[in-house]
């Protein structure tokens, strides 16, 4: 049904029946994104979606997954291991299409943001909109598809406090949704970013609001 409603929308879809199917697909053809079940014979979702994250090249592989509506547990797991979008079932086959084509748009962003200015810099971490890369005293980040566009939005808006509903409006596209996948990406984001996640200086938590990124890296006024 799903390999159906995608095919209709213009899509081309490779459907694999197993985890190691899948990641001996992924390897083989490369795919602009991967629909993923949770709920997979042989080898699980979160495994095939960490064995592609750890694939080279596999941090900017789009992942969206299918988790049942009561595995919240798993949802925040998969999102941890970097899924980049997530569908509860049941689910309407068009609200799994229109997320595919909100995800694919926003991983196409390097060819349209290719005539645009400007790196974004603050502090030791440069973002280039237009390659799709990060990189910190140096050093390449090794991002997905939403944490990126996450640290993009947070380095435009320095010193601008958001919270969590706003932030997912805003760089998820969500007019509703579980507001711990913000919560989520911020934890991932932080480890990757700070020099000490657990007492963050550039993400900094706002009480009572939500998040602001510090540019001088002062972290929280106590």
């Amino acid at each position: 049904m799903v390999t159906g409603y995608l095919l209709r929308a213009g899509y081309r879809v490779d459907r694999a029946a197993d985890g190691h199917e899948a990641l001996a697909r992924a390897a083989a053809t490369r795919p602009d994104l991967v629909v993923l079940d949770l709920m997979l014979p042989g080898l699980d979702g979160l495994e095939v979606c960490r064995r592609l994250r750890a694939a080279e090249g596999g941090e900017r592989l789009p992942v969206v997954m299918l988790t049942a509506k009561g595995e919240e547990a798993d949802r925040i797991l998969g999102l941890e291991l970097g899924a980049d979008d997530y569908v509860t079932k049941p689910f309407s086959p068009r609200e799994l299409v229109l997320r595919v084509q909100s995800v694919l748009r926003r991983s196409a962003a390097a060819g349209a943001a290719a005539g645009r200015p400007g790196r974004l810099t603050a502090g030791d971490l440069t973002l280039d909109p237009a390659a799709r890369r990060a990189f910190r005293a140096g050093r390449e980040l090794a991002l997905t598809l939403r944490e990126f566009d996450l640290l993009a939005f947070l380095l435009r808006h320095p010193g601008a406090a958001f919270g969590r509903e706003e932030l997912m409006q805003r760089v998820w596209g969500w007019e509703f949704g579980d507001l711990s996948t913000v919560t989520v990406h911020v934890r991932r984001l932080r480890e990757k970013v700070e020099d000490d996640p657990a007492a963050p200086a550039l993400i900094t938590t706002v009480w009572g609001v939500g998040y602001r990124f510090d540019p001088a890296g002062k972290g929280p006024a106590l």
